[in-house]
């Protein structure tokens, strides 16, 4: 954007010097507008976050397909001068797929690939002194079964997966959707699958493990959550499944034939029908997040009434 109170010849000498200063084509206005333009753009659209990162966005609408890769290289490594005397740790770069023309000249100012999702790329540099403390991305995927159990007949849900080279019973499951809660997981894996509807109760057991192939070589998280059945009629996914139905829950336990997270659930479940759920179950409450707006999960034993009203000292 050029400054209004300019005249015309202003105008022109600003924008024929931006253009010689980067080596662009000189002998056109616009391309002097399209330079200064993703100039100002690039510092004025720029977020300062409470880490004191700035993240920047490359929009088509401001970074102009006139605007080459050295001249986009030379503003950026102006913009990083202007960052660092501002005092600023890290820039984060969001490169459409459709600029991604300029992640050359990005990555000779020392721009990294932090992640990359559908249409944009996030690039990432460092600022401050020492080692980069920026955050990994991706470090784990988040797999949910969810173990149906009707107390009524001490049976539970099982099904063996279809194209597996044993044939183990299982609880059904699947990897959580984004934005989806662990609870919302479970109930829809279980409906996929088995054709059973059912609710959320509790979370009974988090597995952890690392270099998970199953996750392009990421961390693995597997949570069994225990579910309260509404249907009771399996009509369960042949795509997916082998065999699925309500087995008893002691004969689960006790059977070769399952994995040996299923087997050790079918245990905990049992210890919980016999002695009671309360001995087993971690329940979720629902806090409003530090952020205006956004809300968390929270997943702990109850939490006797007595203590739940405990109100905090106030400071006098």
């Amino acid at each position: 954007m050029l400054h209004m109170g300019l005249g015309v010849g202003q105008m022109v000498s600003r924008a024929w010097k931006r253009a010689v200063a980067f080596g662009t084509r000189t002998h056109c206005l616009d391309t002097g507008e399209t330079v200064e333009g993703a100039r100002e753009a690039l510092l004025e659209t720029a977020r300062v976050d409470r880490f004191g990162a700035v993240t920047a966005h490359l929009e088509p609408r401001h970074f102009s397909p006139e605007l080459d890769e050295i001249t986009f290289q030379n503003i950026l490594q102006d913009a990083i001068k202007h960052w660092k005397a501002e005092g600023r740790v890290a820039v984060w770069l969001h490169v459409p797929i459709l600029q991604s023309r300029f992640i050359p000249g990005a990555a000779a100012q020392g721009f990294t690939f932090h992640h990359a999702e559908k249409n944009q790329s996030t690039l990432a540099l460092w600022l401050a002194k020492g080692e980069s403390r920026l955050p990994a991305y991706a470090t784990h995927q988040v797999g949910v079964a969810g173990a149906v159990f009707d107390e009524a007949t001490g049976k539970v849900l099982v099904v063996q997966d279809k194209n597996k080279t044993k044939n183990a019973w299982k609880f059904p499951g699947g990897l959580s959707d984004l934005g989806e809660d662990i609870g919302e997981t479970a109930v829809r894996e279980v409906f996929e699958e088995t054709g059973i509807r059912s609710k959320f109760i509790s979370l009974l057991s988090i597995r952890q493990q690392h270099n998970h192939p199953g996750a392009f070589g990421k961390s693995d998280m597997y949570i069994v959550c225990r579910l309260k059945a509404v249907s009771f009629d399996i009509n369960f996914c042949q795509e997916e499944c082998l065999r699925c139905e309500w087995m008893d829950l002691k004969e689960l336990a006790r059977s070769e034939h399952t994995t040996l997270i299923t087997s050790r659930i079918a245990k905990l479940l049992f210890y919980g029908y016999r002695e009671g759920f309360d001995k087993i179950d971690v329940n979720m409450r629902e806090f409003p997040a530090v952020y205006t707006g956004l809300f968390y999960k929270l997943y702990h034993k109850e939490l006797p009434e007595k203590y739940e009203k405990l109100q905090p000292n106030r400071i006098k």
